[in-house]
């Protein structure tokens, strides 16, 4: 920090470094730390970050059933049952990233 930086804008800009609270991470239970696709058939550990320490959510069968904590709202939305003005909304977001111009890979009219 510092001194001509005020102590507020230090903490924004600390907090925004910060894992956040609530984060949820699944891993093996078994072997070495591998990527979480490796080896879906294994048993893993979901585990949450309570801004301090890892701590044990659960512990499932496999990838599958580890998804289901890691992404709570992910079957919902794929198959179409989330509220539509939310799929709409994401949809809108997607296009607004584009910036003008014709751009070197986007197709012609």
């Amino acid at each position: 920090m510092s001194e001509d930086e005020s102590l507020e804008r230090w903490a924004a800009r600390r907090a925004q470094r910060l894992r956040p609270v609530g984060e949820r991470k699944a891993v093996h239970l078994v072997g070495p730390p591998r990527a979480p696709h490796v080896d879906r058939e294994a048993p893993r550990v979901v585990l949450e970050w309570d801004g301090y320490q890892w701590v044990t959510l659960a512990v499932v069968a496999n990838y599958v059933e580890a998804a289901r904590l890691l992404y709570p709202g992910a079957q919902e939305r794929a198959l179409g049952n989330g509220d539509p003005s939310e799929r709409q909304s994401e949809s809108s977001e997607r296009g607004a990233r584009l910036g003008p111009g014709p751009g070197r890979h986007r197709k012609s009219p």
